[in-house]
Order: C-alpha cells, then structure tokens, then sequence
C-alpha cells in the first residue's frame, strides 16, 4: 500500500484554508486506500525533516498554501530529501508565487494581462501610481490577503502603504471591470469555466468571500460567448505551460463584458496550490468532468509517483 504524508498548516497567511485543505485530503486519501500519515507543518523544520524520514512515505501530499509551502521552500526540502511530491516543482512554484515575475513569463508568451508595475511603497504612500481605479496587492501573497481596490475618490493609498505588512513594495494594476473567472488545470487539460459572484465582501472576490460558507455563488460551467470560453481554457493551459507547471493548478481572469460579448478576458494569475476546502473551485470543477475528490487526489499522488 503507498504510504502518503499529507502536509498542511504551516506558516502563511492562509493557514487556515491549508488546515481546511488538509483534512479534506486526508479523508479523501483513506477513502482511495491509500496508508495516510498527516503532517502538521510549523516553524520546526526539525520536526519536519524527522516526520518524513521516520518513516520514509513514498510519496508528499502538499496541502499547504501560501508563504513557505507555494512558494518553492518546502518543495526545495522535499528535493532535497528525494521525496516525490503533489503539485509543481521549486521553479514554476516561486516563479507562480511572484506576480511581477509571472506576468513577465505570461507577457513572454503572449497571454493577455493586466496593465501595472510594482512599486515602492514610498512612491505608493506619495501619489497615485497609475489612474483611477486601480489595485494594489502584495507581489507574495495568495487567497486575495492583502488586495485593495481604490476607485474615484477613495483617499486610503497612503493609509495601505503606511500598514502595509507584505513587503517594501506592491503590485499595482489596472482595476478590469465585469466577472471573476476561473479555470482549473489537470496535467495539461484545462477542466471547465467556472463564473464567480462574491456574495461578500462588497462584491470583491476576497478571502471570506473565497472560503466563508455561502460566501460566494460558482457558476459552471460559465454562461459566457462560446469564443471567451474557449480562449480561457487555452490560456490557462498556456499559463499552466508558461510557468512549467505540473499536476493541478488553476488560473484565475477578469472578465471585461460590460460593453457587451465578446469581451476583454485578462489573465490575472496562475495558483499551484488550488485550495481543496469544501468550498474550493477546481474540485467542483473535476466533480463538473465526473472526477469525484477521493479520484482527484488520487491522481494528484499517481502524477507525484510518476515524476508528472
């Protein structure tokens, strides 16, 4: 029987999505037969290097999310232990993680994006970078944690640089009007269009809209113009490509409708580490394809086995 460590919790932001996360994938891991260990991952890397050495698994579930376990860091432990591992590699994980760096590789291959810079907090704290309206986000962080959209008349932006927690710098872009999409990413098939409508949070698809229950409404799969939909799934696959993903992954867009279809589709950024909460979005989208949870993390682990 293959013998799985299931890491979650760890030290981001999100730890409380990657707890969510985890548990799922723990039961859906037993339901599928596999030999399950749970790995609660903290500031003792000790302890962590012990728990997948003593026993050796054969394989790591990562369900951690954000900082430390998204980012390239656990994956390089994981590396540097010979572990087969969920998900992407060091590379495309940091790559993903880092916004300014992956619209860069996006831009390089010719994916649709949105117009911003990263800028320094003191120019952020003087005057308004770009025009009206326009976002401001953390250029290492995930689940919307610190996103901020500043319209006509808003006068927070020096208030946001002066508490800002995530850095010297911020990620500015253009605010792109209209829908929330989503698509997930198997391997190198895009999954289906899901619309997203936040119940919370003032419209915005932010962290408790994202995770709250009934937080937001998924519509799947999206009633948008046949073009827009397909070029969504090729640009997540691309995107998925771009970075040198593997496994699952999901790609998130703006949708610019408002003067009518087919619109404006803006590739915002692509998550390796897709939440698999009860609320999550690729599961829904696998479930919409027939793939039931306990099969998709299933196949998550045989990917991992076979170095895919």
């Amino acid at each position: 029987m293959t013998r799985v460590a299931v890491l979650f919790g760890g030290l981001s932001a999100e730890r409380e999505v990657s707890l969510s996360s985890g548990r799922q994938v723990l039961a859906a891991l037993k339901e599928a037969g596999f030999d399950v260990t749970p790995v609660m991952v903290t500031r003792d890397l000790k302890a962590l290097v012990t728990a997948l050495t003593e026993p050796r698994p054969d394989v790591v579930f990562n369900a951690l999310h954000g900082r430390y376990g998204e980012d390239g860091c656990v994956q390089g432990i994981l590396e540097w232990l010979e572990l087969p591992y969920t998900h992407s590699g060091v590379r495309a994980s940091a790559l993903a993680m880092d916004k300014s760096a992956a619209k860069a590789a996006f831009v390089a291959a010719g994916l649709p994006v949105a117009k911003g810079r990263v800028v320094p907090l003191a120019d952020l704290s003087a005057d308004d970078p770009m025009p009206l309206p326009y976002v401001v986000k953390p250029v290492n962080e995930g689940s919307s944690v610190g996103v901020h959209i500043l319209r006509g008349g808003d006068n927070r932006r020096a208030d946001i640089a002066r508490s800002w927690q995530y850095g010297p710098a911020a990620m500015v872009e253009e605010y792109v009007p209209g829908r929330e999409l989503t698509v997930g990413v198997m391997g190198d098939t895009p999954l289906a269009v899901t619309d997203i409508t936040a119940l919370q949070g003032g419209g915005f698809y932010d962290y408790e809209a994202k995770y709250a229950d009934g937080g937001s409404r998924h519509v799947i799969p999206a009633a948008i113009h046949p073009d827009t939909y397909a070029r969504a799934l090729d640009v997540a696959r691309a995107a998925h490509q771009a970075l040198g993903c593997r496994g699952a992954t999901r790609a998130d867009f703006r949708y610019d409708d408002t003067a009518g279809e087919p619109g404006r589709l803006v590739l915002l950024e692509v998550n390796t580490q897709p939440g698999l909460t009860p609320t999550s979005l690729l599961p829904e989208q696998a479930a919409h394809r027939g793939i039931g949870f306990p099969a998709l993390c299933r196949w998550m682990v045989e990917q991992a086995s076979c170095g895919g």
